[in-house]
């Protein structure tokens, strides 16, 4: 095992006021960069977190060996273990989606492994796939086997007699109708594809499931499904006349649909399983137009006959007659799941907010799953031991050995869904953020401890789907949360007090509008006024104690509410705002008077979700916008950028891909000319003021929905919806001019760094605990060279007498480098292979030399006094590198 080492990111400017300001530079006339690659090798951390996981949305078992496990995450890949959940591998990394609907181990063959992209849960946040995958060796290398338009996968069948032939339910596209929906079969692996079962252009398959002992009988639930341009709760369609469940006895050459006891009610999304030992018994949750949602949890569980209202079925004559044996129908976009106990045909799970267990064949229901999280979407029982359970939800991965009567949480999967993120300036600086039906949560960007960010160095701050998180830049104890649909609160974080401040309608008076995701922004002039998006425009002079509107409406449409809410950092009162409706707004007097801008941006169709509004800290007239119309079936991105309050756009998104819509736009404070964009599928960044893109290729292909540029720190922290939060060095970045790149070599300024002891501060407690990376202790320099160099370049470490203390080689290889200085002398090593550890130096000035040939250049390096005044444990709990090493070698 190898440890990272923390570091205290202790910075020689102190700032004179909270206020964050650009540090001024002259406008300059951008040029396009080399054709480098300057991201490469940029370093990238990533820091979780793992306490409270994220959705998980299908898991395939090998069942000869039950320790090894596959899971699908709704946002964030395919993760393996090998060892019963101690730990864990994205072996989808290398894809370019990583939402997914299903993953299926082929029973005859647990090395083909199978994956259907494209969550199929219909929620506002759900991002889509682009087909179906196939790996032949467990995961380490994928065939990508088509089927790119079926956008949304709900189960994969394999036959259990050839690991070739599999069955994949293809529910088609959520924001319009296509072709490709309905089930498909393949008998070569994914090279060919046989659509078996096409209903019409509007109705896909949502599930499938083949006769464990006559698997050319096959059950398929067809569904019919469609969200809208807003991102309300259920979807706009979920029923259908074609919806139903379908059965054919030869391997899909040939369909009947069954109807026999089944609601004659437009059906919604089912939920199919068999029982094991007698593949005649089948049950199935089935919604119709008829079962009661208007609760979220969906229609409870009760004895009722009535088939027109949906529920529990069973059939136990292959399907030609049903029974009605309950009314319990989990939020059927949500859920839809279903399972019967391999080993008895009278224990049955439903999956839903929780989960529900019946001993008596459906008749009655109980919890089945206390002390775990809510929202349940995947379910396997060992069926070789029915008390072997592996459960899928929202928060994870839980694992029961008795039946469900207790649970065990595996604290160790990445795969945080954040919306939004906030930071604040305490030394090592805090990050919060909300996320998916996980709350809010915070954690310190660095650790002291030996190994790095722990699991239990994140505090919960808010319940509820968590959204913006505000910390005051005046008071780090001071939070601003959110829930969703506008429920904000402030928290004390040192007392743990909570006070609700959302803005309320006046009694008599319609409410007002929140969107799901609601704007949040504290004014950069003074922290005590906030900002909030309604489809008005509230502000608070009293940290939300009182509101006032200051807008009129500022949406489009009656359903529309804001989404983006910015305050211009060079002059206040200068305000913009967008809408989830597409319409964008600018006030330059503090609200008094607004513009609508929306007829003003060229080539921009209307109705799109307005992600982003950026203010750019240099310049009052200069902001940036970016838009989201995915829901409009449009999977472009859409990015710009005026320099005259509103009155002319220009297009940045020439460049970025044609897929991938933009979610978040930030202009570095210290670089007018560097950006960052936050895309569906990754991170961008131009060092040109958006001329050209360069992807973040060493960061996850996964949705980036927020990024903030440090204020003080030169780092840059990402919000991922999937794979939790990164932070990026961006020190470089940032003083990357055209000037510079145009240099045929370039020492960059280091970053201040503290000199400390790493401690270890807990016990050593195991490796199925994930641990976030801190920032490589000591100093990080970074290089660059325009052409290969024609001699060998040498860094060099001067002290302050003058003294050459270390020195090391640099890659010859054109781009930005990154190395390493541990702030020590070198020492001799204490056994040959070991590292040579020398003294640390003192605190104080140096210099870092670059030479090369006849040439050098020089870079002062500031290493700061340890004057924290933490409590973080015993001396004697100081790890020395020396130490750590041993204890890798060890292990």
């Amino acid at each position: 095992m190898r440890y990272t080492v923390a570091v205290s990111l202790c910075g020689i400017l102190v700032l004179a006021s909270w206020s964050v300001r650009a540090q001024e530079q002259p406008k300059s006339e951008s040029t396009s960069p080399p054709a480098l690659d300057l991201l490469g090798q940029t370093p990238l951390r990533h820091i979780g977190p793992t306490a409270m996981s994220g959705r998980v949305t299908d898991l395939a078992v090998v069942e000869s060996k039950p320790s090894t496990f596959y899971v699908a995450s709704a946002s964030g890949g395919v993760w393996k273990t090998v060892n019963n959940g101690i730990t864990f591998e994205c072996v989808f990394a290398g894809q370019p989606h990583a939402s997914i609907g299903a993953v299926a181990v082929a029973p005859s063959n647990p090395e083909v492994v199978w994956v259907g992209t494209g969550e199929a849960n219909a929620r506002n946040s759900v991002s889509w796939g682009n087909g179906v995958f196939m790996s032949r060796d467990g995961g380490k290398s994928w065939q990508h086997c088509g089927l790119v338009e079926s956008r949304h996968v709900g189960r994969i069948a394999v036959d259990p007699r050839d690991p070739l032939t599999a069955y994949v339910a293809a529910v088609g596209r959520f924001w319009g109708w296509n072709a490709e929906r309905g089930l498909f079969k393949t008998t070569d692996g994914g090279k060919t594809w046989h659509h078996v079962l096409r209903l019409d252009d509007e109705t896909g398959v949502i599930d499938v499931a083949l006769d464990p002992k006559n698997p050319d009988v096959v059950y398929a639930a067809a569904y019919r499904v469609r969200r809208d341009a807003f991102g309300g709760g259920n979807p706009e369609i979920m029923f259908g006349p074609k919806a139903g469940i379908y059965k054919s006895s030869d391997g899909g050459r040939t369909w009947k649909r069954l109807t026999q006891g089944l609601p004659k009610a437009q059906m919604g999304r089912i939920g199919l399983t068999i029982y094991r030992r007698d593949p005649r018994i089948l049950y199935a949750v089935v919604a119709t137009e008829k079962t009661n949602i208007r609760q979220v949890a969906g229609q409870p569980p009760r004895a009722n006959s009535d088939a027109e209202t949906g529920g529990i079925f069973v059939s136990r004559d292959g399907g030609e007659s049903w029974t009605k044996i309950n009314d319990l129908c989990p939020r059927p976009f949500y859920f839809g799941q279903i399972r019967v106990d391999p080993n008895d045909d009278q224990r049955i799970y439903v999956l839903g907010i929780p989960l529900y267990v019946s001993q008596d064949g459906g008749k009655t229901f109980r919890s089945g799953a206390q002390r775990v999280h809510v929202d349940h979407h995947a379910l396997w029982i060992n069926p070789h031991n029915s008390d072997h359970l592996v459960l899928g939800n929202d928060g994870g991965v839980y694992i029961s050995y008795d039946r469900g009567g207790h649970w065990e949480f595996l604290p160790n999967l990445p795969i945080a869904q954040f919306y939004a993120i906030g930071v604040d300036l305490r030394k090592p600086y805090w990050i919060y953020g909300g996320l998916q039906d996980n709350g809010s949560w915070g954690a310190p960007s660095a650790s002291r401890d030996v190994r790095g960010i722990l699991m239990t160095d994140w505090i919960r701050v808010g319940g509820g789907d968590g959204f913006y998180c505000q910390p005051d830049p005046a008071d780090a104890m001071t939070l601003f949360v959110e829930m969703q649909y506008g429920r904000l609160q402030r928290v004390n974080l040192a007392n743990g007090s909570v006070v609700s401040i959302s803005p309320q309608a006046p009694k008599g008076q319609p409410p007002y509008r929140f969107n799901w995701n609601t704007p949040l922004l504290l004014s950069p002039h003074n922290p005590r006024i906030v900002y909030y998006g309604g489809n008005y425009l509230f502000r608070s002079v009293n940290r939300g104690d009182s509101w006032e509107i200051i807008s009129p409406e500022l949406t489009a449409t009656a359903r529309g509410s804001l989404t983006t809410i910015a305050e211009s950092p060079r002059r206040a009162g200068i305000l913009w705002t967008g809408s989830d409706d597409g319409r964008i707004c600018l006030s330059r007097d503090g609200g008094r008077t607004w513009t609508d801008l929306t007829a003003k941006i060229p080539g921009l169709p209307p109705a799109g979700h307005v992600t982003r509004i950026e203010a750019s800290p240099f310049d009052a007239a200069t902001a940036f916008l970016s838009v989201d119309r995915h829901r409009q079936e449009d999977y472009r991105p859409y990015l710009y950028v005026t320099t005259d309050f509103g009155e002319s756009w220009k297009p940045l998104h020439i460049g970025l891909p044609e897929e991938g819509p933009v979610h978040v736009v930030r202009q570095s404070p210290r670089h007018r000319d560097l950006l960052f964009v936050g895309t569906e599928f990754g991170l961008f960044v131009s060092l040109n003021a958006g001329q050209t893109w360069q992807a973040v290729k060493h960061l996850p292909p996964v949705a980036v929905h927020d990024l903030i540029v440090h204020p003080r720190d030169p780092e840059l922290v990402i919000a991922t919806h999937g794979r939790g939060i990164y932070i990026l060095d961006i020190h470089a970045l940032e003083q990357c001019t055209p000037d510079i790149l145009a240099k045929p070599f370039w020492l960059f300024r280091p970053w201040p760094t503290t000199a400390y002891t790493p401690r270890l501060l807990q016990g050593l407690n195991g490796a199925k605990h994930f641990v976030g990376a801190n920032p490589p202790y000591g100093a990080t320099l970074a290089v660059y060279f325009r052409d290969t160099p024609s001699q060998p370049a040498r860094l060099q470490i001067v002290d302050p007498l003058g003294e050459v203390i270390f020195e090391m080689n640099v890659p010859a290889k054109p781009g930005l480098h990154y190395l390493q200085w541990n702030l020590r002398r070198p020492g001799k090593p204490a056994k040959p292979g070991a590292p040579a550890f020398g003294p640390r130096v003192p605190a104080g000035d140096y210099v870092v030399r670059l030479r090369l040939a006849d040439t050098t250049l020089s870079q002062k390096l500031r290493i700061e006094p340890d004057t924290s005044t933490d409590v973080i444990g015993l001396a004697a709990g100081a790890w020395e590198e020396e130490e750590m090493h041993q204890t890798e070698e060890d292990e």
